[in-house]
């Protein structure tokens, strides 16, 4: 069995330009890794009306049960304005100890370190049960062809996962600082008021939607959701934007938006969020628009064996407690929780999305450490 190069695997990742929703060949850079230390794996080609194509990647090792399975992303954002980058992005440039290049914190190392973990476990002996992989190309984008179907369809095949790792980077500043075992959901809002566009010099012959607008958002910003739980950070409102589009000064304009985002933690639902914030703008009797969308509902994966795990792996390899922890963004986890007990933990997330984005190459070596040691211990 050849062992797999972590830091090798991560540059050759990180050379494949795989902006959401492109591949460039990433997942066959991770399906070569995978068949070489003895993997099945299948490939997923979604659809869905007015969204890009996505490649995904189903592979597995074994066949019995448990089934550990290790969840992420090949796709990474855009680089933003590359003469700001002191090297090529997609070069995989190792500098004064650090790998730099876009995905190298979200998330292509952490991909690399658990290959190379499975791939240090098997020059022992196979496994008892299974181990498995599951990567989309879709999950810094709309998620909607990705994770989500790839679930559906190897359930239909009659696929089990008992446990999962999501990889992605968990920890602020430090490895093994923070594992995920939980999110808050998320709601994104869309607040219209109309008016009657017309000249500023006779507001009688118009209605300027503004005014009304600035008191609808004043309610929003004034709702106290919650005080949070012993798991949950309080729920927040962020207003996030107010277009106009109107240039000239003279001219009262027809119509205003406004956008904002709810995080939410356990104390609600989509549906409740949504309950709650239609009724509080239509107590002020002002004419709206409201469009909502939940892209996430909140959950909790109680600590348990697979966080035991890892606290006992981060403890040994690293010499930390890491917090359990439900802070954060969105991640594909919410979609994995539906099916498998499911657990985050990866590299740092200081630098993620960020203009030379780097990770350290001990933190990668340490990371391989930490998920063999819970492969270990999960097949003992």
């Amino acid at each position: 069995m050849t062992l797999v190069d972590p830091i090798e695997l991560s540059q050759a990742l990180i050379q494949r330009p795989s902006i959401t929703p492109l591949d460039e060949g990433a997942l066959d850079v991770l399906q070569t890794a995978l068949e070489g230390l003895g993997f099945s794996c299948q490939r997923f080609v979604f659809s869905d009306e007015g969204t890009p194509d996505v490649d995904n990647l189903y592979a597995r090792l074994g066949m019995e049960a448990p089934n550990i399975c290790y969840a992420g992303h090949t796709d990474v954002v855009p680089v933003g304005d590359e003469a700001d980058w002191s090297v090529d992005p997609f070069a995989a440039t190792i500098r004064d100890g650090l790998l730099i290049g876009r995905g190298a914190t979200d998330m292509k190392p952490s991909i690399a370190a658990f290959v190379a973990a499975v791939s240090r476990l098997l020059e022992g002996s196979a496994p008892a049960g299974s181990i498995s992989f599951l990567i989309t190309g879709d999950e810094e984008g709309p998620a909607i062809n990705g994770t989500k179907k790839v679930l559906e369809a190897i359930t239909d095949q009659g696929e089990t996962i008992d446990h999962c790792i999501v990889g992605e980077p968990t920890n602020p500043t430090a490895l093994g600082e923070m594992a995920k075992i939980g999110r808050r959901g998320s709601i994104n809002g869309v607040l219209t008021v109309n008016g009657v566009q017309g000249h500023a010099a006779y507001p009688e012959n118009a209605r300027n939607p503004v005014p009304d607008m600035l008191n609808l958002l004043q309610v929003l910003d004034g709702l106290h959701l919650d005080e949070g739980n012993a798991h949950f950070q309080p729920s927040n409102l962020e207003i996030t934007s107010v277009d106009v589009g109107n240039p000239a000064h003279n001219v009262i304009p027809a119509q205003v938006s406004a956008r904002f985002n709810v995080r939410f933690n356990s104390e609600h639902s989509g549906a409740s969020i949504e309950a709650l914030l239609r009724a509080a703008l239509l107590e002020t009797g002002l004419e709206h628009d409201l469009n909502l969308t939940v892209t996430g509902e909140s959950f909790l994966c109680p600590p348990g064996r697979l966080s035991d795990l890892f606290v006992g792996a981060v403890e040994t390899v690293l010499g930390c407690t890491p917090e359990l922890s439900t802070t954060g963004g969105t991640s594909d986890a919410r979609f994995i929780k539906d099916y498998a007990q499911v657990i985050e933990f990866g590299l740092i997330n200081e630098s993620a999305h960020k203009v030379d984005e780097h990770i350290a190459l001990e933190d990668v070596e340490a990371l391989t450490q930490v998920y063999q040691h819970v492969l270990q211990h999960y097949f003992a």
